[in-house]
């Protein structure tokens, strides 16, 4: 995420953000921001990124920010789109390299790691790191114990690539299926690990044991996941996951690699953590298999009231907000002084390589700027605020119903 703060002075966060803690943050109101979100991934791409992005956007405009949205064109979709609330949408002509991700992402982009390691590797001062968890709204993933079905169903919902070890699943679902003989598995999400999948349900014959239903709708994960007993997250690398608390939202039990962020996102008594192989994983299902059996698992409503009052949109924006006004204490740096941390923190020869590359960087916008000047770029609306536009073309009782129906369809 790009930042531009807007003007004024803003009073500093009391203490850096370093943990999950929904109920350190009280409501508070700071100046508005001018805030440019960029990211390879929005809609129409349906994903936890791309409605991570919607959302916090969303609560940031209803705060009074103004937000725009920077991503590469998907198919037809490009130029300049207005959403709900005047939010407005880039989508640049980028040529996409590589799983929706563009040449400039793959080369900055690092592996997904939690704040430990990114302190660690980036030589950074843990007090300037801000952990920020993810979101979910409640009123989307409610339990539903009656769609439930007799025999127990593991659901695994997950874009089906290496990342998200689906290598590790191939390896889980035979072994647990021959063990079990009332187990089944719901498997939702699609991409190049599908045709794995597939042979292993051919090969041990699991056709009426194994459901492969392809790409989700988000709206249509709910009815997915209240299918389920247990719910299986195999990723290899994660930063959040909202997928394990939208399950945990709907009342199943996760069972999860223990990677990156994940430890940090639910309490020990919703969640199973395991080691990224199959062994592991197999026994963390067991495990949770046999608590299903006894009986010893929460009930699917009680795991719900205790994941909705955790990750609400208004708490995620009331932090981001916070990391905003930390950031706008900071000194800009002069290009002189950039290049030289870029020398003196990236060793002799990397550091000037990449010293050149900002200057080239530089050069360029300065020549972008030259052949479009600002003066002449159309501006975002003011969406919120006495002279915000959506405010005066759509009375409160139409923005709600508005907001409501955009909800419902996201």
């Amino acid at each position: 995420m790009a930042y531009r703060g807007g003007g004024g002075h803003a009073k500093p966060p009391s203490t850096p953000l370093s943990s999950v803690n929904p109920g350190s943050f009280s409501t508070c109101t700071t100046h508005s921001h001018n805030i440019c979100m960029v990211s390879d991934f929005f809609y129409p791409n349906m994903g936890g990124v791309e409605s991570h992005i919607y959302q916090l956007s969303q609560c940031l405009i209803q705060r009074g920010h103004k937000v725009i949205i920077v991503t590469h064109a998907y198919g037809d979709r490009k130029g300049i789109r207005y959403l709900t609330n005047g939010l407005k949408v880039y989508y640049l002509p980028l040529k996409v390299m590589y799983n929706q991700s563009t040449a400039t992402t793959l080369f900055h982009s690092l592996p997904l790691l939690s704040k430990e390691n990114t302190v660690l590797r980036a030589a950074l001062n843990p007090e300037i790191v801000s952990v920020i968890p993810n979101a979910v709204d409640p009123t989307d993933f409610t339990p539903d114990p009656f769609r439930r079905h007799d025999s127990i169903t593991i659901v695994v919902i997950s874009r089906l690539v290496y990342r998200k070890g689906t290598d590790l699943l191939c390896g889980i679902i035979p072994e647990l299926c021959q063990k079990y003989q009332n187990l089944n598995f719901i498997i939702g999400g699609e991409g190049p690990k599908r045709i794995i999948l597939e042979e292993v349900r051919e090969r041990y014959q699991l056709h009426d044991r194994v459901r492969l239903l392809g790409a989700l709708e988000h709206k249509d994960v709910r009815d997915v996941l209240v299918q389920g007993h247990i719910f299986l997250n195999t990723s290899l690398t994660e930063a959040f996951c909202m997928a394990i608390v939208e399950a945990a939202s709907c009342g199943l039990q996760v069972v999860s690699t223990k990677v990156g962020g994940i430890p940090e996102v639910l309490p020990e008594s919703l969640i199973v953590l395991c080691e990224p192989s199959v062994k592991s994983l197999c026994e963390g299902l067991e495990k949770a298999i046999f608590q299903l059996k006894s009986g010893t698992l929460p009930t699917p409503e009680n795991i719900h009231s205790v994941v909705k009052t955790f990750y609400t949109w208004r708490n995620v924006a009331q932090r981001t907000e916070k990391v905003y006004e930390l950031v706008l204490k900071e000194d800009v740096l002069p290009m002189d002084k950039r290049l030289n941390r870029l020398i003196s923190h990236c060793g002799s020869v990397t550091g000037h390589i990449f010293a050149l590359l900002a200057v080239l960087n530089y050069m360029f916008l300065i020549f972008l700027r030259w052949i479009t000047p600002d003066s002449i770029i159309d501006v975002a609306i003011d969406a919120t605020g006495p002279r915000g536009a959506w405010t005066h073309h759509c009375p409160p009782s139409e923005k709600r119903d508005e907001n409501k129906k955009v909800s419902k369809t996201r």
